[in-house]
């Protein structure tokens, strides 16, 4: 198990390399660069352009020197902990983004708990009772958080909100704790906020995981061994929890990898509608912009997360299947 976690380690080096080298080009590809964005931009609002300006700031973030040469100035920087200037926000990008993560983070993680404890319950109940009108009843209600996008399910409770109960359920914070500094008052605040973007996120995910719970378990219960426990006077849920759900649930703990980085980013369009001061917003606008060093270090941030996710997906799966412990000990 050691060597099994120690070779995903290793791993985790040469990939984020790479990662980092096709992200920077990708953000290359677009013609010019943020000052040629915010050229044009100051251009059709009929204000002057100061090219002495703009050709001192080309040459002290390097925009002028060719893209393999930025890149290495932006690795080099990046692994000593400088991510870079953001253009756009005149500011550094470490502070920018040490605004946002936490609360994104936060989100992110109370998704990810809100998902799974109401997938997991319903994806078990409705394989043990399936084709029951409950099956139907939440397999219906499934498809239709599956088939609803997230921004707008947070129009209509938008909507909703305000029409109906006369109140804006946008934003994390209620306008008088918006700047104010952190105390118990304000925390109490933000979790009265935080459970309308949980749930809203959360919907499609948690839909998608029922099926998937369901899906699994229906096929292993079907299985010899599921048979032979019974036979043998293991309780009915006692059986159904230590054998079948253990390898019905590895899809779940397989996508770990992936759902981290996509709470994180894959709820852009959705906090724009919501107001939330979270990283999707200042990523998106980012990128937009051409704003390389900002956009650069979410890229970066991401990459890490999804990578970091897969290894804890690794070590989970070698927890609950231990096929793949077995595996790690043959070296596959």
């Amino acid at each position: 198990m050691v060597a099994y976690i120690i070779r995903r380690l290793l791993l985790m080096i040469p990939t984020l390399v790479a990662i980092s080298v096709i992200s920077f080009v990708i953000i290359q590809l677009p013609p010019g660069d943020y000052l040629t964005t915010y050229q044009a931009d100051l251009s059709l609002r009929g204000e002057s352009v100061d090219q002495t300006e703009l050709d001192y700031l080309r040459d002290r973030f390097g925009l002028d020197k060719p893209v393999y040469v930025q890149y290495f100035y932006w690795a080099w920087n990046f692994i000593h902990g400088d991510m870079g200037h953001s253009f756009e926000w005149n500011r550094p990008v470490k502070d920018l983004i040490a605004e946002r993560i936490p609360l994104t983070i936060l989100i992110s993680t109370a998704t990810l708990l809100f998902t799974w404890a109401v997938a997991l319950p319903i994806g078990i109940y409705s394989a043990v009772r399936q084709y029951s009108w409950t099956d139907y009843f939440l397999t219906f209600v499934g498809f239709i958080g599956l088939a609803t996008p997230n921004f707008l399910f947070a129009l209509v409770l938008l909507w909703f909100s305000y029409a109906y109960l006369g109140m804006s359920v946008g934003g994390l914070f209620s306008p008088e704790f918006v700047d104010a500094p952190w105390s118990w008052a304000r925390f109490v605040d933000l979790l009265s906020h935080l459970w309308i973007p949980v749930v809203i996120v959360g919907t499609a995910h948690t839909a998608k995981f029922i099926r998937i719970i369901r899906g699994n378990l229906l096929d292993e219960l079907k299985k010899p061994y599921v048979t032979t426990a019974r036979a043998k006077g293991l309780s009915e849920i006692r059986l159904i929890m230590k054998y079948p759900v253990r390898v019905a649930i590895n899809p779940l703990v397989s996508t770990i990898g992936w759902t981290l980085p996509e709470l994180v980013s894959g709820i852009a369009i959705t906090a724009v509608v919501l107001n939330l001061p979270t990283s999707g917003p200042l990523l998106l606008n980012a990128l937009l912009s051409q704003d390389m060093h900002l956009a650069g270090g979410f890229i970066m941030l991401l990459s890490s997360l999804t990578v970091a996710g897969t290894l804890v997906s690794d070590i989970l799966l070698a927890w609950v299947d231990p096929r793949i412990r077995f595996g790690a000990r043959e070296g596959v």
